[in-house]
């Protein structure tokens, strides 16, 4: 074999011209397979909200130290009050519980909402709601389910609280239809008072905050009700703030649904708050939502 034939033999074979040529057929094949077929239906905001509302159970079922302020807390508050104040104002632990329990039980529910706008300035905080914010879904849906999952949490607070107050003696007249009926409306006011905690968590910069001024909120609306004792006993300043307050209409309807007693004006003045909450926070929160700037 000549000289000439060996080299030719040995010679390489030559390169690829460019990466570009190769990776143009892929590039047209991914193209392709993303624009053939039907494209995937909007989801509706139902879907969607319920959606978000599993993440917040999940985020409980990883986290479970996240149900103590649902159990505890209200197990805490129930029996603390009813064996503090029970003698003194009502002769007897019994007789007290009968008038205490669905006012505490209001109480219970209410003071942990504010852990909604903590949980979700953690949230904005890591920049989870950024990548919300881009998703081709309902606007307000991450913000609802968040509050829907917050729902089952104070369902469970509700739950142990009507099983504590019952193991220490009360008997509601209403049966168990009127405790759900009365749970159930508490649910409804809780949900609206939320969006008051979500609105914080756009405009504070700090979990802390959000539960420095929550609490601010909430202590002279929940001390300074008709929760504890009855108005009549109370100045008369003090009668006409407990009169005009939301809290005293929601604790007064609770009642009135749990002992089987024909519901007042104080029912529709609940749910009047409860829209008008939902109206005002939850329309103040989609603007700094839409605009976090």
């Amino acid at each position: 074999m000549s000289t000439e034939t060996r080299t030719e033999a040995a010679a390489p074979e030559p390169a690829p011209a460019s990466g570009v040529k190769e990776s143009a057929p892929q590039a047209k094949a991914i193209a392709e397979a993303l624009t053939t077929g039907e494209r995937p239906a909007r989801p509706s905001p139902m879907s969607t909200s319920l959606t978000f509302g599993w993440r917040a159970l999940l985020k409980i079922k990883h986290v479970p130290e996240q149900l103590f302020d649902v159990t505890v807390f209200p197990v805490m508050m129930t029996l603390l009050f009813t064996y503090l104040f029970g003698g003194a104002l009502a002769g007897s632990v019994q007789d007290y519980i009968a008038f205490l329990a669905p006012g505490v039980l209001v109480q219970s529910v209410l003071f942990i909402t504010m852990y909604t706008g903590t949980t979700l300035r953690t949230d904005i905080d890591r920049g989870v709601f950024d990548r919300f914010r881009s998703l081709p879904i309902w606007r307000p849906s991450a913000l609802v389910g968040m509050l829907l999952g917050d729902g089952v949490r104070f369902a469970v607070g509700s739950t142990v609280t009507a099983l504590v107050c019952l193991a220490i003696g009360w008997r509601p007249a209403g049966g168990f239809v009127g405790v759900v009926a009365g749970i159930g409306l508490v649910l409804i006011f809780a949900f609206s008072l939320g969006w008051i905690w979500t609105f914080l968590s756009m405009i504070l910069r700090t979990p802390g905050s959000i539960m420095g001024v929550a609490s601010f909120v909430l202590m002279p609306l929940l001390f300074g009700s008709n929760i504890f004792v009855d108005p009549s006993t109370m100045p008369g300043w003090l009668q006409a703030w407990v009169e005009v307050n939301p809290i005293s209409h929601l604790v007064t309807a609770v009642r009135d649904l749990m002992n089987g007693m024909p519901v007042g004006p104080e029912l529709g003045w609940s749910l009047m708050w409860s829209a008008g909450l939902v109206a005002v926070f939850g329309s103040l929160t989609m603007w700094k939502y839409r605009d976090p700037s």
